[in-house]
């Protein structure tokens, strides 16, 4: 793998992340729709604006794994490293995406070492970079990290260590909700909630606690068991469940970065054959 191909690995990770973003209605988070209102606009746009500025960050991490070669601890301790750095510049570019940030960098990691991998092939191998310790890592505990202690859930580190069983989900649900004929748009929005249905968010749980996350998790069931988003009954559903996130000011966010992780693992098999720049 060449430096071109490390960069059209990250460009494909950042086009998987604003592909979420521009998806709508998604309970919750931040879409097109908040362009229309005025306090609003600003972080949305921002948003977009930043997830760019990851691009030069997931490339070292691809550039890092293909160098190294191995899932190895010294590769686990680079890439948060990078991702640390990575993070202050997409904070200066506006903030957002510190989620989204390592689940794409383990992936894209994972995808560098093994160009032919896909789908699950692509999560075990970022399962095996993530059992390693960041040895450089801050000793003082972030939000999510008190979540997953106060609560038990899995948090990122969790889910990474794990071999991101709710990018699995996604990607199950992607492909059977095309299998049945869904558009695009609408199997994207059946893989958003299937994560959200099970996923222990923790910056969900900072901000509802469990009740809430339970609340969450049934409405996303809801509109799945209501036939998906694909028919009239799950978009009504939809409906419900959006206005009643955004009247309560709940937002989910753990659940957009895991869908770009696996819109950017569904996409490999044409990125692989294809090593050109993909639009961000």
């Amino acid at each position: 793998m060449s430096g071109r191909e490390d960069e059209t690995l990250a460009r494909a990770a950042v086009a998987a992340l604003t592909g979420q973003l521009e998806l709508t209605p998604k309970p919750g988070l931040p879409d097109p729709r908040d362009l229309g209102a005025r306090d609003t606009r600003r972080d949305l746009c921002s948003l977009r604006w930043s997830a760019k500025a990851l691009t030069p960050g997931l490339a070292a991490m691809a550039a890092a794994a293909r160098r190294i070669g191995g899932p190895t601890p010294e590769l686990r301790t680079e890439l948060g490293a990078i991702g640390r750095s990575t993070e202050h510049s997409v904070t200066l570019a506006g903030g957002g995406h510190r989620g989204a940030l390592w689940v794409l960098g383990f992936l894209v990691a994972a995808a560098a070492l093994d160009p032919g991998a896909k789908g699950s092939e692509v999560a075990a191998t970022a399962k095996r970079i993530a059992a390693h310790p960041d040895r450089r890592a801050p000793r003082r505990p972030s939000r999510g990290s008190s979540m997953s202690a106060k609560y038990g859930a899995a948090g990122a580190r969790g889910e990474a260590r794990a071999g991101f069983p709710h990018v699995r989900r996604a990607l199950d649900a992607l492909a059977a909700s095309r299998s049945a004929g869904a558009s695009e748009p609408y199997a994207r929005l059946d893989a958003l909630l299937t994560v959200m249905s099970t996923l222990q968010d923790t910056e969900l749980l900072y901000k509802a606690g469990p009740h809430g996350l339970r609340h969450v998790q049934a409405g996303a069931r809801g509109v799945l068991e209501a036939g998906g988003t694909a028919t009239e009954a799950g978009r009504v559903a939809l409906a419900a469940f959006d206005d009643d996130l955004h009247t309560r000011a709940w937002s989910p966010r753990g659940t957009g970065g895991l869908l770009a992780g696996a819109l950017f693992v569904d996409s490999l098999p044409v990125v692989v054959s294809s090593p050109v720049r993909v639009a961000a």
